[in-house]
């Protein structure tokens, strides 16, 4: 399975501004820019890249999560994650240091020790958990 999304950039980093757009639709055209980015302007004008890698992230984890439930038996009435990503300088390069995923889950007839495996599992193996250990390949072309 590939899944694939396209950025346009014009302009400098700072000045510049470019736009995000799925196959699926659900980003077409969309936004972005270095303000959007590293300076918290309003996100009704955009997006940025570290905002859509936490949506994905809380989506994965959910997904993931309710097939480790499935698995053991449960179904959930609700998992509501809240992926907090944070970013900051390291040697000098902005860097996606840590993730945290805050889940608020309604699970009727598990434990609480049931709950917390199942989902440290879910964190360990979601596939955007993953991609922190992923081979990232370039192929660049100079038009």
């Amino acid at each position: 399975m590939q899944r694939t999304a396209q950025a346009v950039w014009k302009g400098t980093g700072k000045e510049g501004s470019g736009t995000l757009t799925t196959p699926s639709g659900v980003l077409n055209a969309q936004p972005y820019s270095f303000k959007l980015r590293f300076q918290d302007e309003d996100g009704r004008n955009g997006t940025n890249p570290e905002e859509l890698i936490a949506a994905a992230h809380a989506g994965c984890f959910s997904m993931a999560l309710s097939f480790q439930l499935a698995g053991a038996g449960f179904t959930a009435d609700e998992l509501n994650t809240t992926a907090v990503l944070t970013m900051e300088p390291v040697d000098g390069n902005q860097t996606i240091t840590k993730i945290v995923l805050k889940l608020s889950a309604t699970i009727p007839g598990i434990t609480a020790e049931q709950f917390q495996t199942l989902a440290d599992t879910a964190k360990a193996n979601c596939p955007v958990s993953r991609v922190l250990k992923a081979d990232i390949s370039l192929e660049a072309t100079l038009a």
